[in-house]
């Protein structure tokens, strides 16, 4: 069955993937966008000066000139300047769709509710309209104004200031396809030179990685020209090139000199003027990136210096848009998440003018799926035949494979081939191959699983099922978080109740520890009685483990605040007095030895080493000091974001050096707390002034942190009151380090 089966998977998965190639699902479409993202960051378009420029209209632009919009007077004077300047052509990558609400035809009949028998109609006849000045200068220097189009209502049709030519099929039904638009004003139309979309091609994860050179409109007549109108670049590159370039000329894929196969695969090439470009089915213009280039840029506050260097313009098509976040025109490219809207048209006539495409050519997807086929082939016929090892080295170069032929397509002739689907395909066939082996293999898991379940945690049970040979006493030395709870004044407990009522209450309180720890990464290693040992950091790598060990104490401790209201009410429903239970917590990091630990006959995954110890003994300082949980310098230095409080420097019994301790009083939350921070320094200038024998200045410190703390670190002030007027009594000997050493555990 299994001899069977190794065959029938692999043809089953290739017929799978190339059904998935032919879909071509979102996610796998994100994939390969991912990828071909990756090879741009690898080698992306060098800038080269291509005569286009951004003239932006920047925060700096906005604070010098005003808010935007701009009144078209002022928007006259900057394309008057512009044009003095050279410019080939300015190309707004705005719409003027409405009447400017700063011209006197449109102010002066606000001004007649409150200003008498002022001759208004004399003013308005000597003052400018500001349209009508923008518009007459827009007659002298070439400028294209930007379209907004959309899928909403079409008041007006935008007027068309080219022609157009096909060669092959009606190029509509490819393109993008709107209802409506934002237009500019008729009169602004009129003394425009050209006019294009500025709509962007934005992805399902909301990247533009293609500009469209035309879109189409609905409900124009039947030619081309009707329907579909240019987009901002084309337009910009149509004006720039004069006459000679004012009609477009769209090649389809059935054109000539293209290979279509009998099939209607949508365009192939564009040509403006002498500029031919490649574009994609759907007459898209792939975005080849350079990523942010300061000197495409030119601030439009500079344009009305004196000083303005017009070499900075001259003989330049200059885009103007804004980078102002405030305007709320950002968008995200493959190398910049923050590009400037105005800058992917820029970027895309860049492209076309150094000649610099990226293309996926008609028949990339034919290949792929032949390669596909071919390759899915050899490995459903020969991994049945060979062993995993074989199995691996085929997957590995297969993927190798893919991956190189597109990197090479990419790097040297700028062809966007797609290794998806390829290496899709064969990790998928391997992994229908290491499915036979697992179940070849998953009865001897199982008998592992079976004899060792009942007294190894099932983490240590997974990774003994995966590796039977670890059944063997001994370990490795690694970093850990060790942690000890143990419940205060147990004894006291266990004496008020029946030996049915501490069973009870015993695992009442073990299992939501138990389930926090684990929760937090963490592996339980015993219950002693009351107590709890656990560490993190084994068996499984946990480069967050000091953290998770932090936070899983802070959880224990609000849990027991519930713990204690259910025990405090059923205390009462039976008519007996109630002691509130406490915690304390110890916890520790640093080097352990941790492995299988005990007999020959018997033996138990654990831990051993100076830091378990060290945990055990902070864990009994928590009482010492008036706190619940009890951490060493390690510890704090690994999860410095939570809300620690130097306690001391102590020497535990059974220990020559001294360590430095910390109560942990919170989180991140409570770490930010002015409170925290105020309690925070007054402890350290406490224990500077403690252990500098200064009593007075260390008392002044300790009341600080009284008053910070709002009670919350009494028993640690009331601690260290008596420490210093002991020794304001009797000084300590000579010499002192300031360590406390601790008589017990």
């Amino acid at each position: 069955m299994l001899r069977r089966l190794s065959f029938l998977l692999p043809v089953a998965i290739l017929a799978l993937a190339i059904g998935l190639r032919v879909a071509d699902p979102p996610g796998v479409e994100r994939l390969r966008s991912a990828v071909f993202d990756e090879y741009q960051h690898l080698k992306p378009r060098a800038w080269t000066d291509a005569d286009v420029r951004v003239v932006d209209i920047d925060d700096a632009s906005l604070e010098r000139l005003g808010q935007w919009p701009w009144p078209r007077n002022l928007v006259a004077e900057f394309v008057d300047r512009l044009g003095e300047a050279g410019a080939a052509v300015v190309v707004f990558d705005v719409v003027f769709a409405e009447p400017d609400r700063t011209s006197p035809s449109r102010i002066v009949p606000l001004w007649r509710r409150s200003a008498g028998d002022v001759d208004l109609d004399a003013l308005l006849a000597r003052l400018p309209d500001h349209d009508h000045e923008f518009a007459r200068v827009m007659g002298e220097v070439p400028t294209v104004l930007g379209m907004q189009f959309h899928d909403g209502p079409l008041p007006r049709r935008p007027a068309r200031k080219w022609s157009m030519a096909v060669g092959g099929e009606d190029p509509r039904p490819f393109l993008p396809v709107f209802s409506g638009a934002v237009t500019n004003l008729p009169e602004l139309e009129a003394a425009a030179a050209g006019l294009g979309s500025f709509n962007s091609s934005t992805d399902r994860d909301g990247v533009i990685r293609h500009l469209p050179l035309f879109v189409r409109l609905k409900g124009g007549d039947d030619t081309v020209t009707g329907d579909v109108y240019p987009s901002l670049a084309a337009e910009a590159l149509r004006v720039a090139q004069g006459a000679a370039a004012n009609t477009y000329r769209i090649k389809m894929a059935g054109g000539s000199g293209e290979s279509a196969f009998g099939a209607q695969t949508g365009l192939a090439q564009v040509r403006i003027g002498e500029m031919a470009m490649p574009t994609d089915s759907a007459g898209r213009l792939w975005l080849y990136d350079t990523g942010f280039v300061r000197e495409r840029f030119v601030p439009a506050w500079h344009v009305f210096e004196r000083n303005f260097d017009r070499a900075r313009v001259e003989g330049k098509i200059l885009l103007v848009g804004t980078s102002a976040s405030g305007l709320k025109d950002l968008r995200a490219t493959p190398l910049n998440p923050v590009a400037a809207g105005v800058e992917v048209h820029a970027q895309a006539l860049e492209q076309i003018i150094t000649g610099e495409y990226l293309q996926r050519p008609d028949w990339t997807t034919g290949a792929e799926l032949v390669w596909l086929l071919l390759f899915g082939v050899v490995l459903a016929v020969f991994l049945p035949r060979w062993g995993a090892a074989w199995c691996a080295i085929v997957a590995v170069g297969g993927i190798a494979a893919s991956l190189a032929a597109s990197w090479l397509a990419f790097a040297q002739l700028g062809w966007l081939v797609d290794p998806v689907y390829p290496a899709l395909a064969v990790v998928l066939l391997y992994l229908g191959q290491s499915l036979v082996q697992y179940l070849r293999t998953e009865n001897e898991k199982r008998q592992v699983r079976g004899a060792f379940s009942r007294y190894l945690s099932p983490a240590v049970v997974e990774r003994l099922a995966r590796d039977p040979s670890s059944l063997r006493l001994g370990g490795e030395t690694r970093p850990m978080t060790l942690m000890f709870c143990d419940i205060r004044g147990f004894t006291t407990i266990s004496e008020s109740l029946e030996a049915e009522e501490l069973t009870s209450f015993i695992n009442r309180f073990l299992t939501p520890m138990t389930d926090i720890i684990l929760e937090n990464g963490g592996t339980i290693d015993k219950y002693m009685g009351d107590a709890i040992m656990a560490f993190w950091n084994a068996p499984l790598d946990d480069p967050e483990h000091a953290g998770n060990a932090a936070r899983a104490a802070l959880t224990m401790i609000r849990s027991l605040t519930v713990l204690n209201n259910d025990w405090q009410g059923a205390a009462l429903a039976a008519g007996r007095p109630y002691r509130t239970v406490a915690i304390g917590v110890g916890l520790n990091t640093g080097p352990c030895c941790v492995g299988n630990v005990g007999s020959e006959q018997r033996f138990d995954y654990s831990v051993l080493g100076d830091t378990v110890n060290l945990a055990s003994r902070l864990e009994g300082q928590s009482k010492t000091y008036g706190v619940s949980i009890v951490a060493g310098a390690a510890t704090v230095e690994d999860a410095p974001e939570l809300a620690w409080l130097e306690l001391d420097l102590i020497r535990v019994k059974g220990k020559d050096n001294a360590v430095r301790i910390f109560a942990l009083l919170g989180d991140e939350a409570v770490a930010a707390e002015p409170w925290f921070r105020l309690a925070v320094m007054a402890q350290a200038d406490m224990l500077t002034a403690y252990r500098a024998q200064d009593w007075r200045r260390a008392r002044d410190a300790l009341e600080r942190v009284r008053q910070a703390s709002g009670g919350h670190l009494d028993d640690l002030c009331d601690l260290f009151e008596r420490r210093l007027t002991d020794f304001e009594r009797q000084a300590p000997a000579t010499p002192w380090d300031g360590v406390y050493a601790a008589a017990e555990k």
